[in-house]
C-alpha cells in the first residue's frame, strides 16, 4: 500500500509528515514555506487583492493540463482581473483515500511548473485526506493574495459606451478537452485546454495604457455569462460580432457535434478587456506579441441600448440576444 494514499496520510502523525515532507515539500519549498508554521508571515505594502477558489475537476488529468495546473492558473488569474500583480498562493489538498502517490506527485510537480512560469510563491497550505468515495480523487483549494499597482482602477462596474470589448484569443478549448477526456471522446482535430496563466499578459497590457476599464476571465458560463455580467455591474449594453470571436475548429467542429453553444464553454487561459476605445488598437498590439495573446482581437463594444443586454451580431448578419447560461452544460469543468 506504500504507493496509494491511506486515511491514515491524514492523521496528523508520521504518515502525515512523510507525505508532505517527501511528496509536497521538495517541489514547492521556498522559505516562507519550510518554516512549516500554521500561518506565514510576510511584509507587503500598498493596496492588495485577495481571491480564493476551490477546484473539483473531474477528471483530474485532460489534455493540455490537470487539476494542479488549474488551480494556480485559476488563482493567478482571478488577482490579475483586477489588475494585481499575484505574491503569495496558499495551497490544501483534499485527497480522496486509494489516490495514487505518483498521481499527486504528477500534480505537485505541474503545480512547481505554473507557479514558477506566474512568478508566485505558494507560502502556506493544508492536507486532509477523506474516505474512498468522499472526494472523487483530488480536490484542491487555493487563496491568493496581489498587489495592485498604483493608478489601476479596474472592475466589472467601471464599462463606459463607446469602450470596446477585446478578447484574448479562441474560446471553448478548456471545456470541450475536460469534457473529451471524462467521456472517451475523439475528434479529427484534437483539443488542448487553454489552462494558463495571465498575469504576465496583463501587466504587459497595463503597461501600455492604464484606461483599461474592466478584465474578466471568461470560465464557467463562458464568453456569454461573463459579457451579461459586465454589461449588467456597468449597466450599460455590450454589442460583439460573431465572425470576430476566434474559435477553433476542433472546438467548432465538437460544439456543431455535440450540439453546444461555444459562447457558452469554459476557458481556463483567456480574459475579456473593456478598454477606452483611443487606446484600444496599442493594447490589442502589445497582446498579440504575448504567447497568450496571440490570437486576440476586438470583438466588439459598448453601447447605450439594450442596458444590461448583450447583442451579437450574425455571421448572416441578423442580431440576436445572448443571455446568461441557465443551467449546467459542463459539469465538473473547474
Amino acid at each position: 500500500m506504500d504507493d496509494t494514499i491511506l486515511l491514515a496520510h491524514g492523521s496528523g502523525g508520521k504518515l502525515s509528515h512523510d507525505l508532505i515532507e517527501k511528496s509536497l515539500l521538495p517541489s514547492l519549498t521556498n522559505p516562507l514555506l519550510a518554516k512549516l508554521d500554521d500561518s506565514a508571515v510576510f511584509e507587503l505594502s500598498g493596496r492588495f487583492a485577495f481571491t480564493t477558489d476551490s477546484h473539483v475537476v473531474n477528471p483530474i488529468f485532460f489534455p493540455g493540463g490537470d487539476i494542479g495546473r488549474l488551480a494556480i492558473c485559476s488563482t493567478v488569474n482571478d488577482l490579475s482581473m483586477s489588475g494585481a500583480r499575484p505574491v503569495y498562493l496558499s495551497l490544501s489538498f483534499i485527497i480522496e483515500e486509494g489516490l495514487y502517490l505518483e498521481e499527486l506527485k504528477k500534480v505537485v510537480a505541474s503545480i512547481k511548473a505554473a507557479a514558477e512560469e506566474a512568478g508566485v510563491q505558494i507560502i502556506t497550505g493544508d492536507t486532509k485526506v477523506v474516505n474512498h468515495g468522499a472526494a472523487d480523487k483530488l480536490f484542491i483549494n487555493t487563496s491568493g493574495i496581489g498587489v495592485v499597482p498604483q493608478g489601476v482602477n479596474i472592475s466589472g462596474a467601471n464599462a463606459r459606451v463607446g469602450d470596446k470589448i477585446l478578447l484574448s484569443g479562441a474560446i471553448g478549448d478548456h471545456g470541450i478537452a475536460v469534457m473529451s477526456q471524462r467521456e472517451g471522446l475523439r475528434f479529427s482535430v484534437s483539443v488542448q485546454s487553454d489552462c494558463a496563466p495571465l498575469n504576465k499578459l496583463v501587466a504587459e497590457m497595463l503597461r501600455v495604457s492604464l484606461r483599461i476599464n474592466c478584465l474578466r476571465d471568461p470560465t464557467r458560463g463562458g464568453l456569454a455569462t461573463t459579457l451579461n455580467e459586465l454589461a449588467r455591474q456597468s449597466q450599460v449594453g455590450i454589442r460583439i460580432e460573431e465572425e470576430k470571436i476566434p474559435l477553433h475548429e476542433g472546438v467548432r467542429g465538437a460544439c456543431e457535434l455535440l450540439g453546444f453553444d461555444p459562447l457558452y464553454v469554459a476557458n481556463e487561459g483567456k480574459l475579456v478587456a473593456v478598454v477606452a476605445a483611443g487606446d484600444a488598437e496599442k493594447i490589442l498590439e502589445k497582446m498579440k506579441r504575448n504567447i497568450y495573446g496571440a490570437e486576440a482581437a476586438i470583438i466588439g463594444e459598448v453601447t447605450q441600448e439594450r442596458k444590461s443586454k448583450v447583442i451579437m451580431k450574425t455571421r448572416l448578419g441578423a442580431s440576436r440576444i445572448v443571455d446568461m447560461l441557465t443551467g449546467e452544460l459542463l459539469p465538473r469543468i473547474c
